[in-house]
């Protein structure tokens, strides 16, 4: 007698034509978005960095010329902070409100920085200034926070500033004796612009390297994700395919094995019959499977879906697997207080199986579900008492092949699981417990599955 299996088929999601033109759309957005939130860091980090320039010139220009007595054109000096500081406050509040800040903003007030500082080195003595090296720091900046050929139109323009104050008589002249020192105003004010450069440099450096550095790390998570997604549409178009394959085939031998039931010969013989019948389960069983990959991978359903609630959807999912696999040991426990009237979804129930079979497979005496809500949200542990993860594979839980059982193909029961909860909006972790075995916890939002409600009563 053929035996009785009922090791459960992974179900894979195949999206349609549709479906992956608004998943790349998805992706490019999700892409830009991480872009456009570096983009607006690094405009903030600028305006702070601004702000620091009106103070220091304000506090400089006020030392110079009362301090040191070198008369300064305080009107016309003071004109230029006044516009430069409507400029950032303007800025500020424009861009706070903006969710992207493109690279050509970003040059326009560098731009402005150079203009400004340019215009006030003008004033004060021009090329023999010692804060003229400040454009250094605004040539760092550009390199940073734009990219080529943009950061060169920066250096550029430092470059032709210095060059023009070179050239051009200055209203204010700057009597500069290095010999002396200390002593001398001149290498005062350059020994004061490197500590300045210096430290404005470590510290908004280290700021926008963090940035940039979090902005690859979020585009780098994109990118894996999304080659995880291609990955599944892949295995879901194999599998869609293969279905539609044998579909004829387990057609031709339901409607055979129907025919030998009836046969004299087999009616008379009774273990012969019974062995019949059980190849008549076993195809009717491949069918179903066959037909849930095809529903699951966008095929025409046959039936509405399924409403039912929270509760007994839970119940009926422990109560299938429990019949299934038939455990030594299974503790479930059902500990939500809400009972919401949700669509039972067959890409939920296979996941929770994925991770209950990978549980029994590693605990095959005791396995443990326990379900809660924490919200709005629904919280599925799944324990056993196996050895757990090795730490290589923890930490690499829901990538492909992740696994440590050395059998080819094996690691796409966790990896299809964390996809499923990612795709209803949740999420999929998994730690070892400190008493041994493992603990896998899948977190989704009840709304993701909840019936919404109609408003046809309010409109009547």
């Amino acid at each position: 007698m053929i035996g009785a299996g009922k090791a459960r088929t992974p179900i894979m999601h195949a999206p349609t034509s549709q479906d992956e033109v608004a998943e790349s759309a998805r992706r490019t957005f999700a892409v830009s978005s991480s872009r456009d939130r570096a983009g607006v860091r690094n405009m903030q980090q600028l305006i702070q960095l601004r702000w620091i320039a009106v103070v220091g010139q304000v506090a400089t220009i006020l030392v110079v010329h009362y301090g040191l007595r070198i008369a300064l054109p305080l009107g016309l000096m003071c004109s230029v902070l006044a516009a430069l500081a409507v400029f950032n406050l303007m800025s500020h509040l424009w861009w706070r409100r903006s969710e992207h800040v493109s690279s050509i903003a970003l040059l326009v007030g560098l731009l402005v920085d150079v203009a400004s500082l340019t215009i006030q080195l003008y004033l004060s003595g021009g090329i023999t200034n010692p804060f003229v090296f400040l454009y250094l720091l605004q040539v760092v900046l550009g390199t940073v926070l734009l990219r080529a050929p943009l950061s060169w139109v920066i250096a550029a323009a430092a470059a032709l500033c210095v060059t023009g104050l070179t050239l051009v008589r200055t209203p204010l002249e700057l009597t500069v004796e290095p010999t002396r020192g200390l002593a001398d105003h001149y290498v005062q004010g350059l020994l004061i612009c490197f500590l300045l450069i210096a430290g404005l440099l470590v510290v908004f450096i280290t700021r926008i390297g963090r940035i940039l550095r979090e902005r690859d790390a979020r585009l780098a998570e994109l990118r894996q994700r999304a080659a995880e997604e291609d990955h599944i549409v892949r295995m879901g178009l194999l599998a869609s395919g293969a279905a539609h394959e044998l579909g004829t085939p387990l057609s031709t031998l339901s409607v055979i094995l129907g025919d030998w039931q009836h046969l004299p010969t087999m009616a008379s013989d009774g273990e012969l019959h019974n062995d019949v019948l059980e190849m008549q389960a076993q195809v009717a069983r491949c069918k179903s499977i066959v037909t849930n990959i095809l529903l699951a991978a966008g095929g025409p359903r046959a039936e509405a879906p399924t409403e039912t609630t929270l509760h007994a959807m839970l119940d009926d999912l422990a109560a299938e697997w429990r019949e299934a696999r038939n455990p030594p040991s299974f503790r479930y426990s059902n500990r939500c207080d809400l009972d919401p009237d949700i669509v039972s979804d067959v890409g939920l129930r296979q996941m929770v199986f994925n991770v209950l079979d990978n549980a029994l497979e590693s605990s095959p005496q005791w396995v443990a579900m326990d379900a809660r809500c924490d919200g709005d949200t629904l919280v599925i542990e799944i324990s056993d008492a196996g050895t757990g993860f090795v730490a290589d594979v923890l930490q690499r839980v829901g990538t492909p092949y992740n696994t440590s059982k050395g059998r080819p193909g094996g690691g796409l029961g966790l990896f299809l699981s964390v996809n499923v909860a990612r795709t209803l909006g949740g999420s999929l972790t998994a730690k070892n417990r400190p008493q041994g075995g493992a603990v896998v916890t899948m977190t989704l939002p009840l709304a993701a599955i909840a019936i919404e409600e109609d408003d046809d009563d309010e409109q009547e």
